[in-house]
């Protein structure tokens, strides 16, 4: 699906940057402002019943405004990259269609480069490889594998959670296919064309503050039932559907599964919050194709509005 030019010239915005940094606060201002629709980039987020875990924006924070690829799969129904920017190519062209403007907002890096750069061409699964290093993974546990990412691989291993079974898997199996690191090649094909006339902002608040969100915001969902969702979650999945390995989902699942407080679980969840948002923050440190890197309330500010209002030509 690698396209070197645009398929659309008309201006859109983009809105992306760590978990907790403010991202659909500040897209839903935009809309408002600006009369747009929000396209999420939320790879939990697109999962029916993974609503808490996820912090999906409810109908009263939405007020009205359309926000498309939320709850637009099951959870044993996988989308990948691809099949997302597919269904956000439709989306934005309905929305343009519309006359409204599409903001494309969330922090799947992955997924956002797939949406507003392409993907680079890879190989098609070789199963007998795969199944090889399935194999592998049962005989010798993930951390072993992850770690032989780190050594030919380590862009993605650095982007891979040491958990995230179907991303190593692939990432090695690419590695041999073609001798590439994954990594490189996403590295190096992200320089390409863009394939979309956007103007992207990437929330970039001081990460002691993020801190403090993540901690509201598990505290948050802690109180809003978020145990009794997983485990609804886990009766109708089973543990091993990919959303259900998520951040939140997984420390979760570790103490419905075992023996670990809720104040244990808590302190789990915050920590691998934290982590996912440093590795967000690494990934858009160096993404092309950025237009601003500012603390979410400046987007809010007169200079930001009046470039947008350029870009949108309004």
């Amino acid at each position: 699906m690698s396209r070197t030019a645009p398929i659309r010239d008309e201006p859109m915005l983009a809105v992306v940057g760590p978990t907790a940094s403010g991202k659909t606060a500040a897209a839903l201002a935009l809309a408002r402002m600006f009369g747009g629709e929000l396209i999420g980039a939320d790879s939990v987020q697109v999962y029916r019943g993974f609503d808490i875990g996820s912090a999906k924006p409810t109908v009263e924070e939405l007020a009205g405004i359309a926000h498309h690829l939320i709850d637009v799969a099951d959870a044993d129904a996988p989308i990948d990259a691809a099949q997302y920017a597919a269904l956000a190519d439709e989306a934005i062209a309905a929305t343009i269609a519309r006359g409204h403007v599409p903001i494309v907002v969330g922090g799947t890096g992955l997924w956002l480069r797939a949406l507003l750069r392409g993907l680079v061409d890879l190989p098609p699964v070789d199963h007998a490889l795969r199944a090889a290093l399935e194999k592998e993974a049962m005989a010798l546990g993930l951390g072993a594998l992850h770690a032989r990412l780190r050594e030919v691989d380590p862009r993605a291993a650095k982007a891979i959670h040491a958990n995230d079974r179907i991303r190593i898997i692939r990432a090695l199996e690419v590695h041999s296919q073609t001798g590439h690191a994954l990594g490189d090649l996403h590295h190096e094909h992200a320089l390409g064309a863009p394939r979309y006339n956007t103007l992207t902002f990437v929330l970039a608040d001081d990460a002691e503050l993020v801190t403090e969100r993540i901690i509201a915001r598990t505290d948050t969902m802690l109180a809003a039932g978020f145990e009794d969702e997983v485990r609804a979650l886990l009766a109708r999945w089973g543990p091993d559907v990919r959303a259900l390995q998520s951040v939140g989902y997984r420390e979760m699942i570790a103490r419905i599964q075992g023996n670990v407080s809720l104040d244990q679980t808590r302190t789990a969840i915050i920590r691998s919050t934290r982590i996912y948002a440093r590795r967000q923050r690494t990934w858009w440190k160096n993404e092309p194709g950025v237009h601003a890197k500012l603390p979410a309330a400046a987007l809010s500010a007169v200079a930001q509005l009046s470039e947008i209002r350029v870009h949108l030509r309004k």
